[in-house]
């Protein structure tokens, strides 16, 4: 799979586990992985490259 993946939220929670209002909330707070809004308004699409993703976990990991 490319770094540059383009996923769908639910896509994100096949592949991460993390649910996809989660994300929604992640989101509304601006503490998620970036993402990319294809179509304006509420409704719009949303998706997210893999690298982001991959990228925003690894940023999450505490080492203890």
């Amino acid at each position: 799979m490319a770094a540059s993946e383009l996923l769908s939220p639910r896509e994100v929670h096949a592949a991460y586990g993390i649910a996809p209002q989660t994300l929604a909330n992640y989101r509304w707070r601006g503490v998620g992985p970036d993402f990319i809004k294809l179509t304006p308004g509420r409704g719009g699409r949303i998706r997210y490259r893999r690298r982001d993703v991959e990228k925003w976990l690894d940023a999450q990991t505490v080492a203890a």
